[in-house]
């Protein structure tokens, strides 16, 4: 009896634990759905007004016809997709020579890869943008897909995934008379696609909500994303925030809405690749 009182005290304190983790990751996103409908006058009263005291949907059209909507839409599309599709191929041809191809200083190269992981992305962003200057991509879609068609990370994960599946396969291919592309395509691919989904999902999310690299490497409004539209709403006579968080909400919708559908495949994915322990 004393056993199962424990237990059922213990499993209250970890639900009561998890309901108050999720609510404080929730607040802010609940704070900025009610800023994004709030009247101006009271955005900042202090004591914070949380539920507005009417519903203003005009905020939306504001925020709408603030940037030009569409053009930035389809820039943040193609840049994400030509992102995803070249990391994916990328990924998938690398992690099969390191997964199972033998050849001189394989394992060395491996580390030094993985030893990239540990250099910070912005001490990249000077000699990417002067490379890409040098060659007059400046404005312009190779300068917003080039630096980020590969993926160490993506490539680390996809290898333990590829080197988790048994070399018997692999020689009694090789003994069929298939090839390397062939077995690659036909049986390692197909076994790997939630870690292969999970890579694309992480992708797409990274690439939509992007916002430095795409505000340095471009211009002109033309080649502007969604997330470069944002500072917009922030001019010397201050912020407007309530259509700031009405912009954000349209901005983030998207991958809210892909990740909710696809988060099993994250998960499983992740879990498959030995980084679970």
């Amino acid at each position: 009896m004393k056993q199962r009182m424990g237990s059922g005290f213990v499993k209250f304190v970890t639900y009561l634990i998890l309901v108050l983790g999720a609510a404080f990751i929730l607040l802010p996103f609940v704070w900025m759905i009610l800023t994004s409908v709030k009247p101006s006058k009271e955005v900042l009263m202090m004591p914070p007004k949380w539920i507005p005291s009417r519903i203003q949907w005009e905020n939306y059209r504001e925020a709408f016809h603030a940037v030009p909507f569409f053009r930035y839409f389809s820039n943040s599309v193609i840049v994400t997709v030509c992102i995803t599709a070249s990391e994916l191929v990328t990924t998938i041809l690398a992690s099969f020579a390191f997964a199972r191809l033998e050849f001189k200083g394989k394992n060395v190269l491996f580390l030094l890869l993985v030893a990239t992981m540990m250099v910070p992305g912005e001490i990249l962003v000077i000699p990417n943008f002067v490379t890409l200057a040098r060659l007059g991509w400046i404005n312009t879609y190779k300068a917003l897909v080039a630096p980020w068609g590969a993926s160490v990370f993506s490539i680390f994960l996809l290898r333990q995934q590829f080197a988790s599946i048994p070399e018997s396969y692999y020689k009694a291919a090789r003994m069929d008379g298939c090839g390397d592309f062939r077995y690659l395509f036909t049986v390692m691919v197909p076994m790997s696609r939630p870690t292969i989904v999970s890579i694309a999902l992480l992708k797409i999310i990274n690439s939509w909500n992007s916002y430095l690299w795409p505000l340095i490497a471009t211009n002109s409004r033309e080649m502007r994303t969604l997330p470069v539209g944002l500072a917009y709403f922030s001019t010397e006579a201050g912020v407007s925030y309530n259509t700031l968080m009405a912009f954000s909400l349209m901005i983030i919708l998207p991958t809210l809405i892909v990740y909710l559908f696809t988060q099993k495949y994250i998960i499983r994915g992740v879990s498959r690749t030995g980084l679970k322990g």
